[in-house]
């Protein structure tokens, strides 16, 4: 199918953020609207901290269409929008802006929703029916623990370097998750590092001992630069099913697609634009 022309008439969405340049999310989301033929064009704008704000009310005056928003702007951006989902309000972060039927700026998280996309495309089960160990507290944790709770898990187990950090990402889910050690996680039948360890530029050890891995698990890095971490090569060494960070991107992607568009989000698209970005 061919790509529409880009006319007046044409939608437009931003990924804003600083910095925005290396966002896959244009080419995502781009051939999400061509195989839907969407007149629909999705662009970045560099915006730095500070300027959240001043991003919705272009929002507002330009009309339009969708955001995404990246780092440093998400907390900015939740406290600018007419209204928070609930999932967002609790998070304090928003990474997806759209209008509510009734003309409000309305600022979602789906951060969490990708992450169970993710875990729910690769798993052997029902998540209610896992033990999900998470690995980290700070917003993406966060995001992971409210969303996995919300999909019906009963028991998360979560290790931070911080225990009062990880006491305070506990509090997502209170009633499903506790603060374990990281010995405990080898009980775990799904496991999610939601952390930086490994990340290009980033601390380059393993977020955790490979001892906690086994051949019956499912492990998630949610880091994708690079797309094989240590981590995960440890975890297919030991037996284990992976699963790389451009997952959860493509989940948290197409989230975003359906509340900007109405659409069903086109997965297999997404997915595909997403590794041929990274290759």
């Amino acid at each position: 199918m061919a790509r529409r022309p880009l006319s007046a008439a044409t939608s437009v969405a931003l990924v804003i953020g600083d910095p925005v340049a290396h966002s896959m999310s244009p080419a995502i989301h781009n051939a999400g609207f061509e195989a839907c033929d969407l007149d629909w064009v999705f662009l970045g704008a560099h915006v730095p901290a500070g300027g959240g704000a001043e991003a919705i009310a272009a929002f507002r005056a330009l009309g339009l269409a969708g955001m995404s928003v990246t780092m440093p702007l998400k907390a900015e951006v939740a406290n600018a929008v007419d209204i928070c989902t609930p999932v967002a309000a609790h998070l304090g972060a928003v990474n997806c802006v759209y209008w509510s039927p009734q003309g409000q700026v309305v600022g979602d998280n789906t951060d969490g929703a990708g992450a169970v996309w993710a875990l729910e495309s690769h798993c052997v089960g029902p998540l209610r029916d896992q033990t999900v160990g998470v690995v980290g507290a700070g917003g993406a944790a966060r995001a992971v623990i409210a969303a996995v709770a919300a999909a019906g898990c009963a028991d998360i187990l979560v290790v931070n370097r911080s225990p009062e950090a990880g006491l305070r990402a506990c509090e997502m889910a209170s009633e499903a998750t506790r603060l374990v050690t990281t010995e405990e996680l080898g009980a775990c039948s799904v496991l999610i590092n939601a952390t930086s360890v490994g990340m290009t530029g980033a601390h380059q050890g393993l977020p955790t001992p490979a001892s906690v891995f086994n051949s019956g698990q499912l492990v998630m890095d949610l880091v994708y630069h690079p797309l094989r971490t240590a981590w995960l090569e440890e975890a297919r060494a030991c037996g284990a099913h992976t699963v790389d960070g451009l997952e959860m991107l493509v989940g948290q992607a197409g989230a975003a697609f359906e509340r900007w568009t109405g659409c069903a989000a086109p997965y297999e698209v997404l997915r595909e634009a997403a590794r041929n970005s990274v290759r």
